[in-house]
């Protein structure tokens, strides 16, 4: 998305995505038959949008949280390692950090620091960029009171304070709603697929 600009409140200088384009492969993008974690074909050698005048909507749309004015300068996406954003969760909202590449997050001091001052008021949710089509791909919640969730597949492993404190299996219900968004994400994948060719 380079070129993007966003204007910030007072005599703040706007953000600019300069060579950053980690959005491009982190969405999904279905006017091109995009999936969501793989590199957008329309992506420059040199970096940025070979469409940028006719990018899609969701394209023009789109600003992350740094692009938005949050956090800090030096946090853009591409030098942090991961795409942080505000994502609604039900009827809140959680911070999403996806990692451009698996192990960025702990890596990363500033992408940790950054959860720990947002895990007390909204649920923190880590997952990487890797293997979108697989249902069971692993991720990670964290929460108030050092609660950490690490979900792959039905089974939640439920860590606090870092430490391994129970097992389980995802509630009968949530079971059924994660069966049902499977088969939906399953259509459109395949949908996707016939769309971009592949």
């Amino acid at each position: 998305m380079r070129d993007s600009m966003v204007e910030h409140e007072g005599d703040r200088e706007a953000r600019r995505c300069g060579p950053c384009s980690l959005c491009c492969t982190v969405l999904r993008v279905d006017e091109l038959g995009k999936l969501a974690g793989t590199p957008c074909s329309k992506l420059r050698a040199e970096g940025g949008c070979g469409i940028h005048p006719s990018r899609p909507g969701i394209c023009r749309a789109y600003r992350c949280a740094w692009l938005e004015g949050r956090f800090r300068d030096a946090d853009r996406p591409d030098r942090l390692g991961a795409l942080v954003d505000f994502a609604p969760r039900g009827a809140d909202l959680e911070l999403v950090i996806v990692e451009a590449h698996p192990g960025a997050f702990e890596a990363s001091p500033r992408l940790r620091e950054i959860a720990e001052a947002h895990r007390e008021s909204l649920v923190v949710r880590v997952s990487d960029t890797l293997d979108v089509e697989d249902p069971d791909r692993p991720y990670r919640l964290l929460m108030a009171g050092g609660i950490e969730q690490r979900v792959c597949g039905e089974r939640v492993s439920i860590l606090r304070e870092g430490m391994p404190a129970s097992e389980m299996r995802l509630p009968w219900l949530e079971r059924q709603v994660r069966r049902l968004a499977v088969a939906w994400r399953r259509r459109r994948l395949s949908r996707a697929r016939q769309r971009g060719g592949g």
